[in-house]
Order: structure tokens, then sequence, then C-alpha cells
């Protein structure tokens, strides 16, 4: 059981921009209903037509959304990071979830009730706007990636997997090594295609001194010419 003064504690120092626009009555509302939850990796969240119940947000770890596709494919969607909200939307669609989540290593996550959420958005705008302003995000987000899926060819779809990577977790100490490491087959479904061609773009990649791989290690040598592939497709 978590400390009332330590779950204080994380809401205000990690979750400061949804804390910020609570009250103090709605503080207290809501570190009474904060749930930690801990996860395996590969632990699933919540699955495809699930029921939305909770608004989840990453304290520690990476979490993917993502959705069975045909033969059992899977492709992800997207790539959450600390602190990041998600389980949301469909909640305010009033539709079961369309897509899965689950944790991509050992992670820790916070959750509340979405039907308390929704009794405090009545009685708050600037959380009704926090919520807006996050949806937002996400919609411009989703619209950039279809565009590229649709526009991109293979070499393109992979840099800019490979651009989103640095862009949501960096690099390790050493200034090139990314800090996740990902298995073929989930480079691959993140950039919407096979695992086959995900392994010969990589390997185009090392030839042409973008990239060094060791496993599941990838470093970024050249990051100015992977994100002008990632650019212009």
């Amino acid at each position: 059981m978590i400390k009332k003064s330590t779950l204080e504690k994380v809401m205000s120092e990690d979750l400061a921009e949804l804390w910020s626009v609570l009250t103090q009555d709605e503080k207290h509302i809501v570190v009474d209903n904060f749930a930690i939850h801990n996860f395996k990796k590969n632990q699933i969240i919540y699955a495809e037509n699930d029921e939305p119940e909770y608004l989840w947000c990453l304290l520690k770890g990476k979490v993917k959304m993502f959705k069975d596709g045909i033969g059992g494919r899977q492709q992800i969607l997207r790539l959450y990071r600390p602190i990041q909200y998600f389980g949301y939307r469909a909640y305010f669609a009033k539709e079961p979830y369309v897509s899965s989540t689950a944790a991509f290593e050992p992670s820790t996550l916070g959750a509340i009730s979405m039907s308390l959420v929704s009794k405090l958005i009545d009685e708050n705008r600037q959380l009704a706007w926090f919520f807006i302003h996050e949806l937002s995000k996400h919609l411009g987000g989703s619209d950039t990636k279809m565009v590229n899926l649709t526009q991109k060819h293979i070499r393109g779809r992979l840099a800019e997997s490979l651009a989103l990577l640095i862009d949501n977790y960096g690099y390790e100490e050493d200034g090139e090594t990314l800090k996740i490491y990902m298995a073929r087959e989930d480079i691959a479904n993140l950039s919407n295609m096979t695992t086959s061609n995900a392994i010969r773009t990589l390997s185009a990649f090392v030839t042409e001194k973008i990239i060094t791989v060791d496993g599941r290690r990838i470093k970024v040598i050249n990051e100015p010419a992977l994100r002008k592939i990632s650019k212009f497709g």
C-alpha cells in the first residue's frame, strides 16, 4: 500500500501538468482514488473490445498500443513514454477499445476511474481543456502517421520509426545508442512492413553508415541522414 504522502508527491511532480489544473479539493479526491499498478513485460493492460474504465498514466517504463491484423500480424499504433496518458478516448466516444495496450518492458502505471474523471470534468473547465489538448495532439499525430504510411516508401517508413524512437526515448549516455531495444518484428510492426523488409532496410542503413546494429541495440551514427530519409521518404 502506497502512502498518501507518496502519492501526492508522485502526482505533484510527475503529473504536474494535470495536477496544476485541479482545485485543492479535487487533488484530495484524485489522490484518494489513484491506484498504482505494475505490469510485466508483454502483460496486457487492456484488450481490444474491452469496455473503457480507467484513465491510465505511464509513470515508468514503456507501453505499446497495437492492433492484431490479418494472419495474427500485429500493427504497433503508438508507443508511450513517461509521462503520458491513454485509455480515455474510448470512454469519451462511448465505445469499446478499438486497440490493445501492453507493457513493452516492466512498467509502472497509475490509474483512476473514468467515471470519476468525468465528474471532475463537469466541475472543472480547465480539466476539460487539458483532455481536449491531449486528444488534439494524438489526433494530429494519427493524421501524420496515416499520410506517412500511405505516401512513404519502406526506407522512409523505417527511418521515421527510428526518428520516432529517438524523439520518444532518446539516447543512452554515449549519445548514439537508442534507449529502447526492439526486436526486428517490433520494428517492422511499428513501420507497417514485413519483418524481412525491416531486416533488409536496417542492413542497408548499416551499409550506408547511418546506424550500427548489435542484436537489439541500435546506434544512430548519422542522425541528419536518417531524418532526411524520414522526411523525404
